[in-house]
């Protein structure tokens, strides 16, 4: 149990290290903004600049965690409360006593930089079973009390975010470039989570279910499920393969179709996460 707890804080310290670093050395100075409490501190600092960028961190987050104490509990606060000191603290260390400067005044690779740290740093915090402790508390604490979802609630917090640095920056472009920035913020954050899987779920529609059954377990060396079922206009029967294939092997799978079944029906869709047993 202590490894496993050490392991999560590994994963706090270095996930708040993170988001400090993308958003001094690449946000900051590019006036690129993010969503939560991140962002509304970058908003802050940019109209009071006489305050530190780290203390607007803490300060933004205080509300936020008298909400996590009162909705989730003390074990809850307590990890949150360690982010928020350790990403306060890592950014006003990076900013204004290593006075680092930004790596690139590039637009456009701060936005994709900077939202790829981001996004690792947010992951890493989750990893870490804890929380940013912004705008995330409220989207759950919304969710349990409403019929949306935790994702609508912070869409529309990010976008008012959003809308608000068109006026405080006087840029509309920039915001444009900050969506980029939250959009790859997301993406790694997404891969973080569930890993990023080399295979694709294929669903097979085929009249000749027997030879392709062992065309891919032998040339595709997998293994699936044959699933039954009944067509949705005609009623008549219908047979469906349902395997997943490494990316590398899709091609070769649809020309083993072309090649035995010319007439199947083919749907190749992502897979974004593998549990259980048997996975390779």
């Amino acid at each position: 149990m202590k490894k496993i707890n050490l392991e999560h804080y590994i994963f706090i310290v270095l996930g708040s290290l993170s988001m400090a670093f993308g958003t001094v050395c690449f946000l900051s100075p590019n006036q690129i903004i993010t969503g939560g409490g991140v962002g509304i501190s970058l908003l802050l600092h940019a109209l009071f600049p006489q305050v530190t960028l780290g203390i607007f961190m803490a300060m933004v987050s205080v509300p936020f965690l008298i909400l996590s104490y009162i909705y989730f509990g003390k074990h809850y606060l307590f990890k949150t409360f360690i982010v928020v000191v350790l990403l306060s603290t890592f950014t006003d260390i990076l900013k204004e006593v290593l006075k680092v400067s930004a790596l690139t005044n590039d637009i456009l690779l701060a936005a994709i930089f900077g939202g790829i740290f981001i996004g690792l740093g947010v992951g890493l915090v989750i990893k870490g079973r804890s929380s940013t402790g912004s705008t995330s508390v409220v989207g759950e604490i919304v969710a349990k009390k409403t019929k949306y979802k935790a994702a609508e609630v912070l869409l529309v917090i990010d976008a008012a975010i959003m809308f608000a640095s068109v006026f405080v920056y006087n840029d509309i472009e920039k915001s444009l470039y900050s969506m980029i920035s939250v959009y790859i913020g997301i993406r790694v954050l997404d891969i973080i989570l569930t890993g990023r899987p080399s295979k694709k779920i294929v669903n097979i529609i085929s009249t000749n279910v027997e030879v392709l059954k062992e065309q891919i377990r032998e040339r595709i060396e997998e293994h699936g499920t044959i699933l039954t079922g009944v067509g949705l206009h005609q009623g008549q029967n219908k047979t469906v393969i349902y395997v997943a294939v490494d990316a590398g092997k899709i091609d070769l799978l649809k020309n083993l179709i072309t090649k035995y079944d010319p007439d199947a029906f083919m749907i190749i869709t992502e897979a974004s996460e593998f549990l259980g047993r048997g996975l390779k």
